[in-house]
């Protein structure tokens, strides 16, 4: 399918271009990770060149297989750098970031799955830049409270965990070690801000979109993202819409009257997208000084 024109992107000129390659350059000086690079996120020019990453934890191989994901697989990832939670901290200080946000990938060989290694990175940021918010972005630790309890402890800003797509079509898209309810299990056992992320353009019908955003709803997540689907390569699943702006206008108005804090909803929205990290930020400044 021929992407239509509301999903082109420019690539970033000037001043931007070249924070675009200072953090670039940089991140392979430190061996990071980013979830811009590894997924292929097609707003990686706009947030690298205004200052905004997320950065992925772990190593670059994930123990599953998503249809719908770029990032290498193997049953075996590779073993943890027990530098990473400080030169993460370290980028993260010398960048001047008051936003960012940590993923990874899953790690079910790993016997706590990489929880211990998330919860070092957010208290090594804590510690290096106190005044910076962590997001984390999570894995669903096959739906065990006492990991996820391990991340919560080290007491990120945000904790979020993506559905990815409506429940009918989990099968399809995710490994099947992840399904719908268990990361429903994931956010409801969380505690503090939490935010969930859905991609659209699966053949889901609106009504499966809307009854997802209640269910996120009732499991208690305060923020939530919609993007539309991009294929990666040929051997991952088919676009099969692409969802035009205004029915995503329209999820933003449906998602705010179930009562989420925000709602951003677009053809090019991420989980991790910098106009949604810079609302919570906001946000949460303002629940802090009230």
């Amino acid at each position: 399918m021929r992407k239509p024109p509301w999903l082109k992107v420019k690539l970033p000129t000037g001043a931007r271009q070249e924070r675009y390659r200072r953090l670039k350059t940089r991140a392979r000086e430190l061996r990071l990770h980013t979830v811009c690079e590894e997924a292929r996120c097609p707003n990686i020019g706009e947030c690298w060149g205004g200052g905004t990453a997320t950065f992925m934890v772990m190593g670059d191989i994930c123990t599953r297989g998503c249809r719908f994901c770029a990032v290498n697989t193997r049953r075996i990832g590779p073993p943890l750098d027990v530098d990473e939670p400080a030169h993460v901290a370290s980028a993260i200080a010398e960048l001047e970031l008051d936003y960012v946000v940590l993923t990874s990938v899953n790690r079910d060989d790993l016997e706590d799955q990489g929880a211990g290694h998330f919860a070092a990175c957010i208290r090594a940021v804590h510690a290096a830049s106190p005044d910076t918010m962590v997001e984390v972005l999570t894995p669903d630790f096959r739906g065990r409270g006492d990991l996820v309890d391990v991340v919560l402890e080290a007491e990120p800003t945000v904790f979020a965990h993506n559905i990815e797509c409506v429940e009918r079509l989990t099968p399809v898209v995710r490994d099947p070690r992840a399904t719908y309810r268990q990361s429903l299990d994931v956010l409801r056992h969380a505690r503090g801000f939490t935010k969930s992320s859905i991609q659209v353009g699966h053949g889901e019908k609106p009504a499966e979109v809307l009854e997802c955003m209640h269910d996120l709803r009732e499991a208690g997540v305060d923020f939530l993202t919609v993007g539309q689907y991009l294929r990666p390569s040929d051997k991952h699943l088919p676009v099969r819409e692409f969802v035009p702006p205004e029915t995503f206008s329209w999820y933003e108005e449906r998602g705010l009257a179930l009562g989420f804090e925000f709602v951003a909803s677009g053809p090019l929205v991420r989980s991790s997208y910098k106009a949604g990290e810079y609302f919570i930020r906001d946000f949460i400044q303002k629940g802090a000084a009230s």
